[in-house]
């Protein structure tokens, strides 16, 4: 079964940034698109972005766009979130997904499959 696991939340002010990381334990990692979703306190659980397996096609929500970049390193199995600009409407738990698709993955809950445990992000403002 997947793994993910993501790392690099905190606490942040308006403005900052954080660099949060996903690795996978898979060795299917280069073949599938990857995503990141995220999840407010009483909202359901939402696209950010998300990345082909080859790495070469991007994709963003629009509030999102400008201020964040998703990349990945498959030599290393994991896929990457900067975050800058942030703003107290992006406080969230952040959530890594694994698309079984190679590219243009969705943007929905249902579109991904394997999910990690999440990591918290919190903006002050």
């Amino acid at each position: 079964q997947v793994q993910l696991k993501e790392s690099g939340g905190g606490l942040v002010q308006a403005g900052g940034s954080l660099r949060l990381s996903c690795a996978a334990s898979t060795r299917t990692f280069s073949t599938q698109s990857m995503g990141w979703f995220r999840q407010a306190p009483g909202k359901e659980r939402e696209f950010v972005a998300a990345i082909s397996a080859s790495g070469i096609s991007t994709y963003y929500t629009d509030s999102v766009k400008g201020r964040f970049t998703i990349s990945r390193e498959n030599a290393k199995n994991t896929v990457y979130l900067q975050m800058n600009g942030l703003k107290p409407e992006d406080t969230a738990v952040y959530y890594c997904a694994r698309s079984p698709l190679p590219r243009n993955p969705g943007r929905t809950v249902a579109d991904f499959g394997s999910w990690g445990q999440g990591t918290q992000v919190t903006v002050s403002s």
